[in-house]
């Protein structure tokens, strides 16, 4: 039964949409209509997920009113008692999570998280070897849109389309030998496949490089053991977003070796950001919390499972994934080559079924970003509503469906009707 406590805070949420719905009618009905479209259907795109609903509560709850410049015990401002307390949680609970020696869990997103890290070991200009984007890098890792990729000399590795996809380390080792970086980045935005961290480290080894893994899409799946750990490979450093696969808020951590603490604490603050948003920390050990509990290793392992699932159904019904499968939890379709149309058109057809998804670019793409060849699928979010392999297989069944019949409105309405009636079966936690 809800606690005191819980009755005290369910009322005062209802209260303030209450509030919101009487003074902002505008946004009050933007709000409801997003939670009627997470509802009716289902969220494919593998960077995004159902927060816990404690999530959810922390990040309305009145930390948002409290400035923390500062880390604990060395803050700016006063009354920091509760401050202090959620922010040595979230770095106990992370540093034991995965096995680090010290976590930093201001940084407020993914791309400020990564450019810390930049900031703090490296000199503009300096070498810095990171994956291509369009084989499954981030923009993050050396993109020439972003600052990072103008501030620094990047080389961009690749992937072997003749090895199902992975990466070829053999043309990796000749590029490190030759350019010597000073940082050598493994991490992706749309690659199917597990890190090998040996070989990285090892080749990083061999030309004197500093080590990061960018595991923010994975990061929940190595919390819960699903995946290999770079901590455990004796990487520098460890980047991961809070949201995603593990359920949190959206927010970034860094973890590295306590001989790096300092250089990254000061590049974090006061180095990039100011204070540290503490609605969102305190969500954050919230969200690490319920990491370290039994039960999250079982939702990591299903995670897997369903993607290999949707992976093997989609292959069945002969649609091309960029790598023949999948081992972790998303996947690349090329759409040109399995249904002779771009990924734009690919996610228009399955927005009108209610499955949302991301057209994505596949390796060495001819098209443009914004109607690449390829969409990209995941996992997380079906897992945390319940499913499994059989509404895995049906889901295979309406993305082809609505792949090969995209033009057919009739066929479309029938295939929204199914999507949202099984659906309707999932609730979404935190709305029910």
């Amino acid at each position: 039964m809800p606690t005191s406590s819980e009755d005290a805070a369910h009322q005062s949420a209802q209260r303030n949409r209450v509030l919101l719905a009487a003074s902002d009618a505008q946004i009050y009905a933007a709000l409801a209509g997003e939670e009627a479209r997470q509802r009716a259907g289902i969220e494919l795109i593998p960077s995004e997920n159902y927060a816990y609903p404690e999530v959810l509560a922390a990040l309305g709850s009145v930390f948002t009113n409290k400035y923390a410049e500062g880390y604990p015990g060395r803050r700016y401002y006063g009354g920091q008692e509760y401050t202090d307390v959620i922010e040595r949680t979230a770095r106990s609970r992370a540093r034991k999570l995965f096995g680090a020696e010290h976590a930093n869990v201001q940084p407020l997103s993914g791309a400020p998280m990564n450019a810390a890290v930049y900031f703090a070991m490296l000199e503009p200009g300096d070498t810095v070897l990171g994956m291509d984007l369009s084989h499954g890098g981030h923009l993050t890792h050396g993109a020439p849109v972003s600052h990072m990729g103008a501030l620094y000399h990047w080389i961009r590795y690749k992937t072997d389309p003749g090895n199902a996809g992975r990466i070829d380390f053999d043309a990796l080792r000749e590029l490190a030998r030759t350019h010597r970086p000073k940082l050598i980045v493994c991490g992706y935005s749309s690659y199917p496949r597990d890190y090998d961290y040996a070989q990285f480290k090892a080749i990083a080894d061999d030309v004197g490089a500093l080590t990061m893994a960018d595991v923010s899409h994975i990061g929940g799946l190595i919390a819960g053991g699903a995946m290999r750990n770079p901590c455990d490979y004796g990487f520098d450093f460890v980047t991961t977003t809070t949201h995603k696969s593990l359920r949190g808020p959206r927010g970034g951590m860094i973890l590295c070796k306590n001989s790096f603490r300092r250089d990254i604490d000061r590049s974090v603050f006061p180095g990039l950001q100011g204070g540290p948003h503490m609605n969102q920390v305190a969500a954050t050990a919230i969200a690490l919390g319920k990491a370290l509990q039994p039960e999250f290793k079982d939702y990591a392992r299903q995670v897997l499972d369903n993607a290999k699932t949707l992976a093997a159904a989609l292959l069945d019904k002969q649609a091309t994934l960029v790598t023949g499968g999948t081992d972790n939890h998303m996947m690349v379709l090329d759409c040109v080559q399995s249904f002779g149309i771009d990924g734009r058109v690919a996610e228009e057809a399955l927005d009108k079924i209610s499955i949302t998804c991301n057209k994505q670019v596949i390796p060495d793409d001819p098209k443009p970003p914004l109607r690449p060849s390829g969409i990209r699928l995941g996992t997380p979010a079906a897992t945390t509503r319940g499913m499994a392999g059989v509404e895995m297989e049906r889901l295979a069944g309406w993305i082809v469906d609505a792949l090969r019949h995209h033009a057919d409105e009739a066929a479309l309405a029938r295939l929204k009707g199914e999507v949202e009636e099984v659906c309707s079966q999932f609730p979404v936690p935190g709305i029910g």
